[in-house]
């Protein structure tokens, strides 16, 4: 018996007794739902049942092994984010490149894709311009604009298509040039790009303003400017319009001059027109002229080097209004500026004397102007080029003599022996300066030289 009770007294030493040693929930007092259980027991009997107990040790268990595994994961979570802050100079070297430089300002805008317009860039002056923003338009907006292509709407009809006025939401009035399809016109695509990314590089007072452009299926319509005093061609015809007087075509000429000017030396990239004519030059209400019709126009070379024959002329199929085209260019197939040159010659000749370039129902000698004139000068009668409603005066001689040499120097046989577009300017501002002088002295009463008979009292 005592040797049972020596047993139960060595067993009960590793297994505590309910009685001694701290409570269960004192053990586990750390966890809320414990705490909140041990509270509870307190204040009940002790008389819970044992299966009551466990659940609540479990449930314990279970809230504390959450909440550890939270507290591992945040502390594992500020550790990387210290070691991230402790080297971020190691982590741009290794992942980020240096920032490029940005390049220097060259002054001219790259081209970007076909319709693409730059934010802005620096014009021939320096000065940095915002480029000017077009849009693509919608098919119902042009049918919108122009009234389903109103017969009453068409003002003309050239080798792209047909011409419509429209007017554009905001009451801006507008010229819808709409494109002939392509069986009537197989180039109609090449042309109509053509004259859209010109277009959409250039703004220049002298230049009829781009507005935007639609491409939808066999559709190819471009918007532009609406100019509404008609062609030169139909001013010097006198079957529309004011009668233009010799001042006005010196006017027109420089107008002419400059936006020509621009294409070459100022614009994005050195363009050549290839189609200056006066059926392409438009009148405003002020009798001021701008230059349209861009199908033709082609880029030029930039930077071409002296002696570097390759980069000096664009080697391209022909294009062109016969009596204008440069014969150089159709003999080589090679495209410069001065082509743009010798058609603006054509131009100051057809301004003198109102004649087109080509005059079918003139007599064989008579029928290339250029050429007759030409003849004319040389013979010392260049009074018989000048347009016979135009008034005869000392001043109108003078300025002839000067227009018509100009003219001849532009229609040079070789294009290196051309003047510059920007000479051409020069030339014309002399020409009008000279006019107008001659005239101012014409009208201003002349002194007399012979003394009167105050001066002779006075000797």
């Amino acid at each position: 018996m005592a040797g049972r009770d020596r047993r139960r007294g060595s067993t009960g030493a590793h297994l505590p007794p309910s009685s001694s040693g701290p409570p269960e929930h004192d053990r586990w007092a750390w966890s809320p739902a414990w705490s909140e259980r041990g509270g509870r027991s307190r204040t009940t009997s002790s008389s819970s049942s044992s299966s009551s107990s466990f659940k609540s040790l479990f449930r314990s268990i279970g809230v504390w092994f959450t909440s550890a595994t939270t507290s591992a994961a945040a502390a594992g979570s500020r550790r990387k984010r210290r070691s991230k802050e402790a080297s971020p100079a190691a982590d741009d070297v290794t992942k980020k490149p240096p920032p490029a430089a940005l390049p220097a300002p060259t002054g001219k805008p790259s081209g970007r894709g076909l319709y693409g317009i730059g934010s802005g860039y620096r014009n021939g002056s320096g000065r940095l311009r915002a480029s000017f923003q077009s849009s693509v338009f919608s098919m119902e907006e042009i049918l919108r604009a122009t009234s389903n292509f109103s017969p009453a709407l068409k003002i003309g009809q050239g080798g792209f298509g047909a011409v419509y006025k429209g007017v554009l939401p905001d009451g801006t009035a507008v010229a819808v040039k709409r494109a002939k399809q392509r069986m009537q016109n197989p180039n109609v695509d090449v042309e109509f790009r053509s004259e859209v990314k010109i277009m959409a590089r250039i703004e220049h007072q002298s230049l009829v303003r781009f507005y935007g452009y639609l491409e939808c299926g066999e559709e190819r319509i471009v918007v532009v400017e609406y100019v509404p005093n008609g062609t030169l061609r139909e001013h010097l015809d006198r079957c529309n319009g004011k009668f233009l007087d010799l001042g006005t075509r010196l006017d027109i000429a420089i107008d002419v001059a400059h936006a020509v000017t621009y294409l070459h030396m100022y614009s994005d990239h050195p363009i050549i027109h290839r189609d200056i004519k006066s059926s392409n030059i438009l009148l405003t209400n002020s009798l001021r002229a701008k230059v349209a019709d861009f199908g033709f126009a082609r880029l030029g070379i930039a930077g071409g080097g002296e002696g570097s024959e390759a980069r000096t002329h664009v080697t391209t199929q022909v294009k062109g209004t016969a009596g204008y085209l440069d014969p150089e260019y159709l003999k080589t197939c090679q495209l410069t500026d001065r082509s743009d040159v010798y058609s603006f010659g054509v131009l100051l000749v057809e301004l003198a004397s109102a004649r087109r370039p080509i005059e079918t129902k003139r007599e064989m000698k008579e029928r290339l102007t250029a050429r007759w004139a030409m003849a004319r000068f040389i013979a010392g009668a260049a009074a018989d080029v000048l347009d016979p409603h135009l008034a005869r005066t000392p001043a109108a001689d003078a300025a002839l003599h000067m227009l018509l040499d100009l003219a001849f120097r532009c229609m040079g046989p070789v294009r290196n022996d051309r003047p510059a577009m920007a000479d051409c300017c020069r030339a014309l501002w002399a020409v009008r300066k000279t006019y107008r002088d001659m005239l101012a002295a014409a009208v201003t009463p002349q002194t007399s030289d012979r003394p009167t008979g105050a001066d002779l009292w006075r000797i």
